[in-house]
Order: structure tokens, then C-alpha cells, then sequence
């Protein structure tokens, strides 16, 4: 996927999903172990540099290795997606570490679609994914505090990736 986007979009930084990697190395280990591993893998995606971060996941492997050999090379085959949160301002960090949002929309969007079946136009389709989108925060509520917690980011953004963001369409 990151040399399809970047084909497209040549300055791209891809991430991966911080979240997902984590459910990934739990899924090679004993259930009654999660907490201390989530615990213990924490140092490498807090880390502020990426010298730091491998340093913990030499550190994570010492500790677990021998008896889940997979997790560190879990880690270490997504190096390149994860490399990139490390150097990322705290505001960033808190606004990408995770796709679970984005994953809920696509699942909405694909029920709504799915419970229609078919559309006679392209825009009967985009009128049926806008009134899915409206119907995720009826009160309006939720798109307040989601604007509050992007505007430090989206500042950070800006800042980070000097002015690739254009200001009409923030």
C-alpha cells in the first residue's frame, strides 16, 4: 500500500496503525500475558526518536522473545510505516496513532450502501454516503469535540508540513 499512495501522492508519509500493531503482537500471545506485553511495548511507540524506539524493542524482545519469538518481527517488518510516529509532535501522535475511526466510517458508509443495493446515478450514491456521514452525529455535538481535539494537530500539520494543508480547505 505506501508505494501505491506515494505514487499518487509523491510526498506522502505513510503510517501505520499503532493500535492494529498492538492487536497484532497480542494475537501471537497468551491472553493472560497482554497487559504486561501492552505495557512493556509501550516504551517502543512512546518513544521521541526512532534510535529510542528501537532501543525498546531490543529491550521487548530481550524480555520476550524466547517465549514470543513473532512479536518483535512483527515490529520490525512494519519498521518503515512506523518509523514516522516517533517524529511526530504529542498533537500529531494523538490524532494518527489510530484508524479505528476512519475504519467505522468505510463501515458505515459500506451498510449504507449495501442496504440500498444499487444506485441509478453516481450522485444518488454520494447523496446516500452524505446523509450516512450526517447520521453519525445528529446533535452536532460530536463534530465540536472532534474539531477541538484536531486543532492543535492541524496546526502542528501545517507547521510540519509547510503549507501543504491549503487554508480554504481546513
Amino acid at each position: 500500500m505506501p508505494e501505491a499512495v506515494n505514487t499518487v501522492w509523491p510526498r506522502t508519509v505513510v503510517q501505520t496503525c499503532i493500535v492494529h500493531l498492538i492487536r497484532n503482537s497480542l494475537r501471537y500471545a497468551s491472553r493472560r500475558d497482554w497487559a504486561e506485553l501492552a505495557r512493556d511495548l509501550k516504551p517502543v511507540y512512546t518513544a521521541v526518536n526512532e534510535d529510542e524506539a528501537r532501543l525498546r524493542l531490543v529491550e521487548f524482545d530481550e524480555k520476550w522473545g524466547k517465549r514470543y519469538p513473532s512479536i518483535a518481527g512483527i515490529w520490525q517488518r512494519a519498521w518503515s510505516e512506523f518509523v514516522p510516529f516517533p517524529g511526530l509532535p504529542d498533537a500529531i501522535r494523538q490524532a494518527v496513532y489510530t484508524t479505528n475511526a476512519i475504519e467505522a466510517l468505510n463501515g458505515r458508509y459500506r451498510r449504507a450502501v449495501q442496504a440500498c443495493g444499487h444506485f441509478p446515478t453516481e450522485q444518488a450514491a454520494l447523496k446516500r454516503l452524505y446523509l450516512a456521514t450526517l447520521a453519525l452525529d445528529l446533535t452536532g455535538r460530536g463534530r465540536q469535540r472532534w474539531n477541538n481535539r484536531w486543532k492543535t494537530a492541524l496546526n502542528e500539520f501545517d507547521v510540519l508540513f509547510d503549507g501543504r494543508l491549503p487554508a480554504g480547505r481546513v
